[in-house]
């Protein structure tokens, strides 16, 4: 026990004053939005090495098929070193089945009679004796929502949406990947090193930064919520907002690429992006100082918000307030009437999407008015998985998974501004700012309401495939 504590006190010894520098040029360079390459070096060796062991795994693949063809005996599976059998053309997961969407919230929008399905019509002689013409009911006619029917049983849309996308090939992670396969002790030996890279290194080095980042964000804010409102203090707060951000997103190795930063908000209104994680806020925020927009917490989150509300507009809700659109909408408006404040940034699908699709937005936000800024967020899942399950994970797994994780790597988009047109619905509107956000982030553009991730599908859907289904029946 002695040897091992004179062990450990003589590393500390060693390595304190170079993990002390690096701590400090780390922080130093997210505090004024710079980097010297070194993230984005090690995410391309990263790829590299993922590269290698893609290859490694289809060698090793092609040699296991040959000799499993001469063997009854399956493969010895589940070591620590595993890959994800490829089941995507894109690198993501497929669906298990092709479908036509017949089957969504209205039936009148989706379904398309093909001529196969159409009734002929059958002349018969009424109580008048006039000639009458009704269509033919056969037992086909209805034979589309029953497959659609079944296609929903094997495998439906909302469902998908809410489980972590699957990979090509293996990143060194596991908590992603489905079924396992020992291919080769190299494989292995590659796990284990990437493994003590990530606990050892990594990881306690990202917790510092974070640790580090939250006191910022807490201090500065309130010391910043001590001067008397003006424009001095919009300004300091905008930038200690911006750098505490992006301190807290050094903490998990983000390297986001943005695009078209000419399309960056830079007056008041709402911003809108997809959402796949809460770390959306922070990436966003790495160059725009936001209000913030939620229910109001305790604990460690409402510290975090007790304290950016000190030095910048934040709209806060009470529970009691958050089911009141009125009152939202009210709030909502009197933050855009102020020159002054900052963008609102809002996810309107209200929970958050595993990369791979864009699900129904809320109209409250486009009802207000306002210019609209569109953002398209998109994760590379080869690093690391962003997408947070809330109902399996909790905030503080989630975020030792993330900073467990190779890195965080993220494509952003800026879209150029919308706006509502005279003569269009709330509803119209938020589905076309939807449309080009799922078609810039490349993203399948979903109808459904992600509350179906909590909740069952509405009375009023149920009822107008209903109606659907009696007018084929009558022959209407």
């Amino acid at each position: 026990m002695a040897l091992m504590l004179s062990f450990v006190s003589v590393a500390v010894s060693i390595l304190y004053t170079p993990v002390l520098l690096l701590v400090i040029c780390v922080i130093f360079l997210a505090s004024i939005g710079k980097s010297l390459g070194v993230r984005r070096l090690y995410v391309n060796i990263l790829l590299k090495l993922f590269e290698y062991g893609r290859q490694h795994i289809e060698v090793a693949k092609k040699l296991q098929r040959n000799d499993s063809s001469d063997e009854d005996e399956p493969p010895p599976d589940k070591p620590p070193s595993a890959i994800v059998k490829e089941n995507g053309t894109n690198g993501t997961k497929n669906s298990v089945i092709e479908r036509q969407e017949i089957l969504g919230p209205t039936p009148e929008l989706n379904y398309k009679r093909s001529t196969s399905q159409e009734r002929l019509p059958h002349t018969h002689r009424g109580d008048n004796g006039k000639n009458e013409h009704n269509l033919e009911f056969h037992l086909h006619h209805c034979m589309d929502l029953v497959k659609a029917g079944m296609e929903s049983i094997i495998e439906d849309q909302v469902t998908s949406v809410f489980e972590a996308e699957e990979l090509r090939s293996w990143n060194l992670l596991t908590r992603t990947n489905r079924q396992y396969e020992f291919l080769t002790w190299r494989l292995t030996i590659i796990w284990m090193m990437g493994f003590v890279v990530r606990y050892f290194f990594l990881l306690p080095l990202r917790l510092l930064v974070f640790v580090i980042g939250v006191l910022m964000m807490v201090v500065v804010m309130s010391m910043i919520g001590l001067l008397p409102p003006g424009r001095v203090r919009r300004w300091l707060g905008a930038l200690a907002y911006k750098m505490s951000f992006r301190t807290i997103m050094r903490s998990i190795s983000c390297v986001a690429n943005f695009h078209q930063t000419e399309y960056m908000p830079a007056a008041n209104g709402f911003c809108v992006a997809n959402h796949t994680s809460p770390i959306d806020v922070g990436i966003l925020s790495a160059n725009i100082c936001f209000s913030l927009i939620g229910q109001r917490h305790d604990g460690f989150l409402g510290l975090l918000q007790r304290a950016l509300a000190r030095a910048s507009p934040h709209i806060w809700f009470e529970r009691s307030e958050v089911k009141d659109r009125h009152a939202v909408a009210r709030r909502l408006k009197e933050h855009i009437s102020v020159p002054d404040n900052p963008p609102i940034l809002i996810f309107p699908e209200g929970t958050c999407i595993n990369n791979t699709s864009v699900m129904q937005f809320k109209k409250g936000s486009f009802e207000v008015g306002g210019t609209i800024y569109p953002v398209a967020i998109k994760y590379d899942a080869r690093f690391g998985d962003a997408f947070w399950n809330s109902s399996r994970y909790g905030m503080l797994h989630y975020l030792f998974n993330m900073m467990s994780s190779w890195a965080i790597v993220c494509d952003v988009w800026y879209l150029p501004a919308m706006t509502r047109a005279p003569h269009e619905s709330a509803i119209d509107f938020a589905n076309r700012v939807k449309a080009a956000i799922a078609r810039r982030g490349g993203l399948v553009d979903l109808m459904w309401d992600g509350q179906l991730k909590r909740m069952k599908a509405k009375t009023e859907w149920r009822q107008l495939q209903q109606e659907e289904f009696s007018k084929r029946l009558k022959g209407e």
